[in-house]
């Protein structure tokens, strides 16, 4: 076999934070060829990105420290390079040249205050010896060549001005810009809907076979490692448990954690089905299978039909226009039609799944039924009441009842604030409970509802993992008893063991407290689990609505097949 393109021998990482030491990564091994596509595998904490930063050096020492093991670097097969012990100059070649990383999240890796090009641009002058405008044209080709939409014009927009999408293709561009032997990938797709995501794949995996160059692709999700991996590497605790071809990862899978990822995914489990988690599989026998619901079960969990339900929200012809360009005088002369006369109503005790695209106007309506953002036309009632009438008073009262989880629980939270604090301040605000114990054990009473303990009372955001942050904000939101909550992407996020447990946990807070759910995703898949019926929005408009099943396993629109076939399997 010919030598590996980059070869990591017995790497062990650990953190140093005054007298706690954290092994990050301990004792791993494993190479990567050219010409193949290696994906680590794992959820959160497990040490795939201190893996990949290793690489590259980008760890901050100190905490950081190595404390064995080499990374040998071999682009041309002779001449060997341990990455962790070459020199500065050295490595500076290297980074971005030999060896490319593309970040989670393109927002914060690209520099808001300057344009698309002139960042891609700055890539190329880096390690080519090439006048600004041969730069400016090699970029523009690259831009071209990742598809992005009008790349000439794209080459002076700064990164506010793209979407999600093409944002990360620019970031693949800049990637890609000095054609690397070795291209590293860290969770690129995690944010992204899935016909973004699977066109995201398919432009990688183009480019790796025109460049023969080698990539570690590093995620949470075995779907997307079946879509692009040639062999999968699963890291659990910063220990590698399981590695070998993709196929036999997904048949084959030895280890109890490797099978626990698999059997989370939503998508493997019908609507009404507990979903699995990984302590399922690692608190019993390695041969254990998930206990699933039995048909019975499922048939229990089937909504009423929709003659015999009765109505909690009503929207009729509702519209909501923001300004896009206004004449010299300052009126609106166009408008971008985020939501543009719809009508559906939302029913007791269901939960309603809305799904699209980004920018296909999800969260705008989601943020409109709660009052959050006013309504340019169209009438929303709650309960046969007109909330467009009412006044701040009755809108305040109104929040008792209508509450919002949103996608990212860190930016819902306040950083300085105790999540105990956090959790009593809605109670505070309408006046609940006449003295701070009452609010304390209410407080603590929620924590435990959402599998948290009531010594977290006292404990601040940053000391939580995502999941945990998202079972907080959950907790807040249910302190006032509402009868309707929006979820806002609210797992789209989530490592997939991690997913599970926030779903299964809105089920049984939503069999015990009888609310109603609008659960707003990009996900069909999770979405078709989680509701009764399924919403389908495209470009501000509904594409159609029905029940999950139904809307899932026949869909009536070519926009619905295609977020369907973009699901990874």
């Amino acid at each position: 076999m010919a030598t590996p393109l980059l070869s990591i021998n017995d790497l062990s990482v650990s953190f140093h934070v005054g007298d706690q030491v954290v092994n990050a990564i301990r004792d791993i091994s494993f190479n990567v060829h050219a010409g193949e596509i290696v994906a680590l595998v794992g959820e959160s904490g497990s040490g795939k990105s201190v893996t990949s930063l290793s690489m590259l050096q980008l760890l901050p020492s100190p905490p950081a420290r190595v404390d064995q093991g080499t990374i040998l670097f071999n682009e041309d097969g002779n001449r060997p390079v341990d990455l962790l012990r070459c020199s500065i100059a050295e490595r500076q070649k290297i980074r971005g040249n030999k060896i490319s990383m593309i970040f989670q999240e393109p927002m914060t890796s690209l520099n808001p205050v300057f344009t698309c090009g002139y960042q891609v641009g700055e890539a190329i002058l880096a390690h080519h010896k090439l006048t600004k405008q041969e730069a400016k044209k090699r970029t523009i080709a690259w831009f071209e060549k990742v598809k992005l939409p009008n790349p000439a014009d794209l080459y002076s927009r700064y990164p506010h001005q793209l979407s999600g999408g093409q944002k990360q293709r620019v970031m693949i561009a800049m990637a890609m810009c000095c054609k690397p032997s070795l291209l590293i990938c860290d969770e690129p797709t995690t944010a992204l809907d899935v016909t973004v995501q699977k066109n995201v794949l398919e432009l990688i995996k183009t480019l790796q076979r025109e460049t023969g160059m080698g990539v570690i692709f590093i995620t949470h999700d075995l779907g997307v490692v079946k879509q692009i991996a040639d062999r999968a590497i699963v890291m659990f605790k910063g220990k590698i448990v399981e590695q070998g071809p993709v196929n036999d990862i997904f048949h084959k899978a030895q280890h109890p954690y490797t099978k626990a990822l698999i059997a989370c995914r939503p998508v493997n489990h019908k609507r009404g089905q507990r979903l699995p988690v990984v302590r399922d599989f690692l608190n019993s026998e390695p041969e254990l299978q998930p206990q699933l619901a039995t048909p019975k079960a499922i048939q229990q969990q089937k909504p009423a039909s929709e003659a015999t339900r009765k109505t909690l929200v009503s929207v009729e012809h509702l519209s909501v226009w923001f300004t896009n360009k206004k004449n010299w005088l300052g009126r609106p002369i166009s408008y971008v039609k985020a939501v543009n006369d719809i009508s559906f109503e939302v029913y007791e005790n269901e939960t309603l799944g809305i799904v699209g695209e980004s920018g296909c106007g999800k969260s705008t309506l989601g943020r409109t039924l709660l009052q959050l953002i006013p309504a340019t036309s169209g009438t929303i009632k709650y309960k046969e009441q007109n909330l467009n009438r009412y006044n701040p008073a009755q809108l305040r009262e109104l929040r008792r009842h209508l509450q919002i989880v949103f996608q990212d629980p860190y930016s819902s939270l306040n950083p300085r604030q105790k999540i105990g604090a956090a959790i009593e301040e809605p109670l505070k605000v309408h006046g609940l409970f006449k003295t701070a114990a009452q609010r304390k054990q209410r407080t603590q009473e929620l924590l435990q509802k959402v599998g948290l303990m009531p010594e977290h009372y006292d404990r601040y955001p940053h000391e939580f993992s995502g999941g945990q942050r998202q079972r907080i904000v959950i907790a807040r939101a249910l302190a006032l008893q509402p009868s309707f909550i929006i979820c806002d992407e609210s797992v789209s996020a989530l490592d997939v063991s991690v997913q599970a447990q926030v779903l299964n946990l809105l089920n049984d807070l939503k069999k015990e407290f009888g609310f109603t759910i609008v659960f707003i995703s990009h996900d069909l898949s999770v979405v078709r689990y989680f509701s009764d019926r399924i919403l389908v929005m495209n470009r501000g408009e509904i594409e159609e609505i029905g029940p999950a099943d139904d809307i899932y396993e026949s869909p009536e629109k070519e926009y619905t097949k295609r977020l369907i076939d973009a699901i990874p399997q």
